[in-house]
Order: C-alpha cells, then structure tokens, then sequence
C-alpha cells in the first residue's frame, strides 16, 4: 500500500512540472503560445521598487505596493517631522470666570458688595468672563474681584480652566498633507456613505496623513490611509505651500486658511508651525487679504455689539497675546473657544491660548498676515466688512 501511494505522489510530481511550469522571481520561465507580452515574466517580489523592464511583472502585492507608493503611502509610513512647542506656554497670569446670562450688579468695594450698594453692572450677554485677581468667603457669600476692581457675587460666577491645545512645531519640510480629526467620527472603506463600511473611529485633535482627496456628490472625501476614506468636515488639513504670497518679499508670513480653519507660519519660506483656528462666523467672516501687524498687546479688554438687538454682546477680559492686523481684527488667545476648529469669533483669528503665546513671541510688529478661502465662499468686497470683533 505505501509503495502505491509513493508511486501516485511521484506522478503527479511529473505532471505538475511538466503541465505547469514553477515561476521563480526575477526568471524568465518559457510559455510559447501566450500572447501577452508580460505572461512571460514572474510576479516582482512584494515591494515599493521600480522594477527594470523585462525583469519581473508588476502584479499583486507588488502591483497595489506602488499603486500607494505613487500617493504616498509607504511601508513602514515616515513618521511626520513634528514636535509641540514647549508646554509653558500654556501658562498664563491669568484666572477667568464665565458669568452667567443675565445682567451682573458689580460693586466698587467688598464692603459694599456686603452692603449692596452697587456701582454698576454688566450687561446681559452668552459670552461674558472675567479675569479675577481676588475671592473671598464671607458669611453673606463668595465674592469675585474682577481685573479693574470690580466686586461681583459668586452666586453669577462659575470658575473656568484655560482649555489646552498646542499645534506642531515642523522640524523638517515634508511632502504631502497632514490633518487634525476635528470631531469624533469614523472612517470609511471608500469615499462616501453608499457601498461603503465603516473601519475605524477617530476623536477630536488625533492627527491623520492625507493622500487623496475626491468629491463624492456635494462632499469631499480625504484618503487617510490604505482603503481608508474620512468625510473632510471632520477634518482641519495642512498642505505645505511655501510659496509667498504676492507681495510678501521677506520670506516670512502667517497664513489664515478659512476654509480648513488652519493657521500656517512660514518663516525663510519654510513651514515652521501649524494649528487649528476659529475664524468669524456668518456674517461676522473675518476678511480675506493679506495685511500686517499693527499692534501687539499682552493682553487688553475686548468687548462690543454688533445687532441692533445686541443680542451678540461679548465681553472679554485679559483677552492674552493680542496681535491687531486689520482694524479690529486680529489674531489672539481665546480661554473661552472650546472648539477650536470652527468659525466661531465676531472676524478674529481665534487661537488657544499656548498657539497664540507661541506666535506672540515669534512675530514682529509688521508681519504679514495672509488670510484666504480656498472654496471662495468668503466675501471678498472690502465694502462688505466693518472694523470687526473678537
């Protein structure tokens, strides 16, 4: 019996070689009657190569290797040459309270604000902090001295922490595009909701490589990695482009990228810095140009109205690291802005805290600032545009 099974396995063995002929990489194995010019050759190795004419068959593995090698997508992926500032940047001198809605008494004293003798209020508003400089406990209650010797009762105050974010420090220049994951979402198998899978989840402020990016109805769709889509609301992109702007001579400039709600710095025309931004929102766009810096302050009050309502009324403490570019827009430290990322300010440039300390040191009194809108949605009639607001 073994000796029929050993006589049956070395047949087949002969016909195989004889019917089949075993293709080794990188050899020429002979088929006469084909008619393709590549059925000659055997499949190239598994790799990211240019293999040399005639040499082996790009097919297979090495076929889909060099198809993602020609967007970018390498095995093993570079790493992206970035570093954050340093984390005291974060740290400022000051501490901010969110006061409530409706209209605050405040008080010259802590004596009066025992008494009631009010001085004055602040008026009724969403978007109304103080930077405080005392607290004290009494048996009447927590009260809050604001910055200009305020007195208010803590029964309207609610403490606050500066939110933290730093952008990238570019150590090197690069190819390609990178982007933070603005909100929490998933990935795609392909681009669009229809014949795909989700693959993968993603949170706000993780950072992703982008390779292709298409349009899929009204929507576009970014390439994030092998068969992996992401829609581009979810996402604030940086594409190196160290090209200056018309009429920046100096080889240093910021950029304001509306559309992915970016901030860029380039500085002997190479990228040096990037990060995420809040722009004004509609109607309040922050206006597209190029300008330059007109004054920097520390820190400064910031307040104002813009409908005949009011209804938009802001008031803005030791808003930190003010830089005034065009009237009343600029460029600063937002404590209050927890969504950096989204048009959300009254025509500033909307930074945190950390980003606007960081940008504050680098820049000199006459940057240039160059804010566009790659999709063109942002009104650029000069007539449009008041003075602007935080």
């Amino acid at each position: 019996m073994k000796r029929r099974i050993i006589l049956w396995v070395a047949l087949l063995l002969i016909a195989s070689f004889t019917l089949s002929p075993i293709a080794i990489p990188g050899t020429v194995v002979a088929q006469s009657k084909s008619t393709d010019v590549n059925a000659d050759l055997a499949l190239c190795l598994p790799g990211v190569f240019e293999s040399l004419p005639g040499t082996c068959m790009q097919a297979g593995p090495s076929q889909r290797l060099n198809e993602l090698a020609a967007v970018g997508i390498t095995f093993p992926q570079e790493p992206l040459p970035v570093t954050h500032p340093p984390y005291d940047l974060y740290k400022i001198p000051f501490s901010y309270a969110l006061l409530d809605n409706a209209e605050i008494p405040v008080y010259s004293s802590l004596e009066d604000a025992l008494n009631g003798n009010r001085s004055g209020s602040l008026a009724s508003s969403r978007l109304k902090y103080i930077s405080y400089i005392d607290r004290k406990v009494t048996d009447s209650g927590t009260f809050y001295e604001n910055s200009k010797g305020q007195w208010m009762n803590g029964e309207y105050v609610s403490r606050v922490s500066v939110p933290y974010l730093q952008g990238y420090l570019i150590k090197s220049q690069f190819s390609g595009s990178f982007a933070w994951v603005k909100q929490e979402g998933q990935s795609r198998t392909a681009p669009g909701y229809v014949g795909s899978n989700p693959l993968k989840s993603y949170f706000r402020m993780d950072v992703v490589r982008v390779y292709e990016t298409r349009l899929v109805g009204d929507a576009e769709w970014d390439m994030i990695g092998p068969d992996e889509w992401i829609e581009h609301r979810f996402i604030g992109k940086v594409t190196p482009n160290p090209t200056p702007p018309e009429g920046v001579t100096n080889g240093r400039w910021i950029e304001v990228n509306l559309y992915e709600q970016t901030l860029t710095v380039y500085d002997n025309a190479k990228l040096i810095f990037a990060t995420l931004i809040s722009s004004g929102s509609d109607p309040f766009y922050t206006q597209p140009g190029l300008f330059q810096v007109y004054k920097k302050l520390d820190h400064d009050e910031m307040y104002g109205s813009f409908t005949a309502d009011r209804s938009d009324y802001y008031y803005l403490e030791d808003v930190p690291y003010i830089m005034y570019y065009d009237e009343a827009r600029a460029l600063h430290g937002s404590y209050w802005n927890t969504m950096l990322g989204y048009p959300a300010s009254h025509g500033c440039v909307n930074l945190s805290a950390a980003d606007a300390h960081w940008l504050f040191n680098w820049a000199n009194q006459g940057e240039w600032v160059y804010v566009w809108d790659p999709s063109g949605k942002t009104p650029t009639d000069p007539a449009y545009y008041g003075p602007g607001g935080a």
